[in-house]
Protein backbone atom coordinates (compact mmCIF):
# COMPACT_ATOMS: atom_id res chain seq x y z
CA UNK A 1 0.00 0.00 0.00
CA UNK A 2 2.99 2.37 0.65
CA UNK A 3 4.18 1.69 -2.26
CA UNK A 4 0.89 2.33 -4.63
CA UNK A 5 1.21 5.79 -2.12
CA UNK A 6 4.48 6.36 -2.99
CA UNK A 7 4.31 6.10 -6.96
CA UNK A 8 1.31 7.91 -7.12
CA UNK A 9 2.62 11.27 -4.76
CA UNK A 10 5.87 11.05 -7.55
CA UNK A 11 3.86 11.11 -10.58
CA UNK A 12 1.63 13.99 -9.08
CA UNK A 13 4.73 15.98 -8.17
CA UNK A 14 5.84 15.06 -12.23
CA UNK A 15 2.76 16.05 -13.68
CA UNK A 16 2.19 19.51 -11.57
CA UNK A 17 5.52 20.03 -12.76
CA UNK A 18 5.53 19.60 -16.05
CA UNK A 19 1.92 21.10 -16.40
CA UNK A 20 4.03 24.82 -14.52
CA UNK A 21 6.59 24.49 -16.88
CA UNK A 22 4.46 24.33 -20.09
CA UNK A 23 2.55 27.65 -18.50
CA UNK A 24 5.70 29.25 -17.78
CA UNK A 25 6.74 28.59 -21.07
CA UNK A 26 3.19 29.63 -22.89
CA UNK A 27 3.47 33.21 -21.12
CA UNK A 28 7.56 33.36 -22.02
CA UNK A 29 7.81 31.90 -24.66
CA UNK A 30 4.55 31.53 -27.20
CA UNK A 31 2.01 34.57 -26.47
CA UNK A 32 4.53 37.04 -27.23
CA UNK A 33 5.28 35.54 -30.81
CA UNK A 34 1.23 37.25 -30.96
CA UNK A 35 2.25 40.31 -30.34
CA UNK A 36 3.21 42.05 -33.57
CA UNK A 37 -0.58 41.29 -34.72
CA UNK A 38 -2.47 41.62 -31.65
CA UNK A 39 -5.70 42.51 -33.24
CA UNK A 40 -5.47 40.68 -36.50
CA UNK A 41 -5.12 37.71 -34.46
CA UNK A 42 -7.80 38.01 -32.24
CA UNK A 43 -10.36 38.74 -35.21
CA UNK A 44 -9.04 35.71 -36.55
CA UNK A 45 -9.67 33.74 -33.07
CA UNK A 46 -13.37 35.38 -33.42
CA UNK A 47 -14.07 33.93 -37.19
CA UNK A 48 -12.65 30.59 -36.03
CA UNK A 49 -14.98 30.24 -32.71
CA UNK A 50 -18.35 31.74 -34.90
CA UNK A 51 -17.84 30.19 -38.27
CA UNK A 52 -18.22 26.83 -39.83
CA UNK A 53 -15.60 26.75 -42.36
CA UNK A 54 -13.23 29.80 -41.34
CA UNK A 55 -10.49 29.82 -43.46
CA UNK A 56 -12.77 29.97 -47.15
CA UNK A 57 -10.60 30.56 -49.98
CA UNK A 58 -7.97 32.28 -47.84
CA UNK A 59 -4.40 31.13 -46.55
CA UNK A 60 -4.61 28.84 -43.60
CA UNK A 61 -1.63 29.66 -41.97
CA UNK A 62 -2.86 32.97 -40.14
CA UNK A 63 -6.26 30.73 -39.03
CA UNK A 64 -3.35 28.29 -37.81
CA UNK A 65 -1.70 30.47 -35.75
CA UNK A 66 -4.73 31.77 -34.07
CA UNK A 67 -5.98 28.41 -33.34
CA UNK A 68 -3.03 28.22 -31.47
CA UNK A 69 -3.42 30.76 -29.07
CA UNK A 70 -6.97 29.37 -28.56
CA UNK A 71 -5.03 26.23 -27.14
CA UNK A 72 -3.05 28.54 -25.35
CA UNK A 73 -5.67 30.85 -23.35
CA UNK A 74 -8.51 28.04 -23.89
CA UNK A 75 -12.43 29.69 -23.20
CA UNK A 76 -13.86 29.02 -19.73
CA UNK A 77 -16.81 26.71 -20.06
CA UNK A 78 -19.62 29.58 -18.60
CA UNK A 79 -18.05 32.26 -21.19
CA UNK A 80 -19.39 33.40 -24.03
CA UNK A 81 -17.16 34.37 -27.27
CA UNK A 82 -17.57 38.17 -26.84
CA UNK A 83 -16.72 37.51 -23.33
CA UNK A 84 -13.35 35.31 -24.32
CA UNK A 85 -12.37 37.91 -26.76
CA UNK A 86 -12.40 40.71 -24.54
CA UNK A 87 -10.16 38.62 -21.93
CA UNK A 88 -8.38 37.10 -24.56
CA UNK A 89 -7.65 40.84 -26.21
CA UNK A 90 -6.85 42.05 -22.24
CA UNK A 91 -4.69 39.10 -21.92
CA UNK A 92 -2.40 40.07 -24.62
CA UNK A 93 -2.17 43.61 -24.25
CA UNK A 94 -1.05 43.53 -21.20
CA UNK A 95 1.53 40.46 -21.95
CA UNK A 96 2.63 42.22 -25.24
CA UNK A 97 3.12 45.63 -22.79
CA UNK A 98 5.50 43.82 -20.57
CA UNK A 99 2.67 43.62 -17.67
Amino acid sequence: MKRIFLVFAITATVLLLVFSAAEQYAERSAIPRYCADKTGVIERVGIILTTAEPVGQAGKRPFIVAAKLIFLIPQRDDEDVAAYLVRLRLHLFQTCRGG
